[in-house]
């Protein structure tokens, strides 16, 4: 009981949204700056690399989650839901396309995958003919990813990733 309340009290809720998720695959250069950046916009984030000499706390202070082994096996065992944002920047396309695969039918939000226009057409074409994805599935795919502002940076391709994840998220 509260004193000088006459047996009332008002109680007031605000439900706050759960913050999106961002699952970064690969912990290399780009990842560092990348991670920062997603924090500061308040994500909530998680790093998958198979390397514990990049997948750690001393590069990752910020990071919420870091999971080292296979990628594509964590990456199935996560919950990729709607809220869920996916950079796939790992250190090749022999981690990226069995990760890529295994993340492709989710209901993740967005997936954005780096590599060159020549690499990615490449992987695309290897979908649709032994995979046999459908071609609206493959389109949901944001390759060569981030916005195109002429990046050179670590921190600008980062920067570039993130704007584009917001665009997506705010429509």
């Amino acid at each position: 009981e509260i004193p000088e309340s006459g047996g009332k009290v008002e109680v007031f809720f605000e439900v706050m949204p759960a913050p999106p998720t961002l699952i970064v695959v690969g912990a290399g250069h780009i990842a560092v700056p990348l991670v920062k950046f997603a924090k500061i916009l308040d994500f909530r984030v998680a790093v998958l690399d198979d390397r514990m000499l990049f997948a750690n706390r001393e590069r990752f202070p910020q990071a919420d989650e870091i999971l080292v082994g296979d990628m594509a096996a964590a990456l199935k065992g996560m919950k990729i839901t709607p809220s869920s944002y996916i950079v796939l920047i790992t250190r090749g396309h022999k981690y990226d396309e069995p990760c890529l695969r295994e993340i492709v039918h989710s209901p993740a939000k967005y997936i954005g995958m780096i590599g060159s226009r020549r690499r990615i057409k490449a992987c695309f074409q290897r979908f649709r003919e032994e995979e046999k994805i459908a071609e609206e599935v493959i389109e949901r795919v944001y390759a060569p990813i981030g916005l195109d502002i002429n990046t050179e940076t670590p921190e600008e391709i980062a920067l570039s990733i993130l704007g584009e994840i917001i665009k997506v998220r705010r429509g």
